[in-house]
């Protein structure tokens, strides 16, 4: 059984979104080991036990299992992951979760870019082309994103689709070794009523 709106491919221009495949593991362990310096400050683990090192939690392993979580959670309609290509190039990720249905209709959203494409719109417009998505098939009212008050290039993201700041979460997810405080914020359907593409593509 499928839940609403997944499977599902979106697409801008270059910009292709899609679920990931089991073929995918050696290309996107290639690109998340390649992006250590990059991604590293800005991802959370658990905090008991031992952190293994950058390249073990980013191995086709990994994947593998990741893979086969993501793929259960999104037939129980509870997340949606899209593997973002630019040029048909594993370039990103973009995570749907805690998809809750009922008078809530809500989820929060999380992503990732190559270091390679940053600066060019790619996590904008890959994002934009999910929160329509959000908006339309899959029927959600409204979608959160929390972000570090250092990451400027994510909150650069979040202020070109138009989110709303809507308070600070302190110490919500355990990153680079520390209980980190983040930003909240969220985006309503309301707030994009032509569709989020077509907002930022006329800004």
């Amino acid at each position: 059984m499928s839940a609403p709106g997944w499977p599902a491919r979106l697409a801008h221009e270059s910009v292709v979104l899609r679920p990931f495949r089991s073929r995918d593991a050696a290309a996107w362990s290639e690109v998340r080991i390649r992006n250590q310096a990059w991604l590293a400050p800005w991802e959370g683990r658990s905090p008991s036990g031992s952190p293994a090192s950058w390249r073990d939690r980013n191995s086709a392993a990994v994947f593998a299992v990741m893979l086969r979580t993501q793929r259960k959670e999104a037939r129980a309609g509870r997340v949606l992951s899209f593997a973002v290509t630019v040029d048909g190039r594993i370039s990103g990720h973009v995570t749907v979760g805690g998809v809750t249905r009922g008078a809530f209709d809500s989820a929060h959203v999380g992503y990732w870019v190559d270091e390679r494409v940053a600066g060019r719109g790619v996590m904008t417009c890959a994002l934009a082309l999910v929160l329509d998505h959000c908006y339309g098939p899959v029927g959600l009212h409204r979608v959160e994103a929390n972000v570090r008050p250092e990451n400027a290039a994510s909150l650069r993201v979040l202020a070109k689709l138009g989110f709303r700041a809507e308070g600070l979460h302190r110490r919500y997810l355990f990153i680079d070794e520390a209980w980190r405080d983040h930003l909240a914020f969220a985006l309503l359907v309301e707030d994009v009523r032509g569709g989020a593409l077509r907002t930022l593509l006329q800004r």
